[in-house]
């Protein structure tokens, strides 16, 4: 009687932690994760940024990250134009990031800094929203 109580204890509680699991997830359904790799100005103004602001804006998604990583930090430390679009999606609400040591390999670092970006190492948060169930696309 004290193994199936047993077992049948441990099958709720199972239960219960899938359920949580899975309510999470449902819960991130409403996230977007941008992860913009491309280091073409035309990928970032055209598709990228276009489709992350408006996620944002239009109210798409309820939370929009934009992540910077690789070729795209040093595009976005050098181009004018890139910075002002960056300034617009974060005024409307768009968090940005950047992976560290991607910026430190182009020494962009220190002005995505500048411009608001949050500069840090971005394996474990990447994977966060990865394995959270946020709605991720990368470009």
């Amino acid at each position: 009687m004290k193994h199936q109580l047993l077992v049948l204890l441990l099958m709720v509680a199972g239960t219960a932690v899938m359920a949580s699991n899975n309510k999470t997830m449902e819960e991130n359904n409403n996230k977007l994760a941008v992860l913009w790799t491309s280091g073409d100005p035309d990928v970032a103004e055209k598709m990228a940024f276009m489709y992350t602001y408006n996620a944002k804006k239009q109210g798409w998604f309820e939370e929009v990250v934009l992540i910077i990583w690789g070729p795209s930090a040093k595009l976005a430390a050098e181009n004018e134009m890139i910075q002002e679009y960056i300034k617009k999606m974060q005024e409307a609400g768009v968090k940005t990031e950047a992976c560290l040591y991607c910026a430190k390999m182009y020494d962009a670092d220190k002005k995505l800094a500048e411009l608001g970006v949050d500069v840090k190492g971005m394996g474990i948060p990447l994977s966060e929203y990865l394995k959270g169930g946020w709605r991720t696309l990368s470009l």
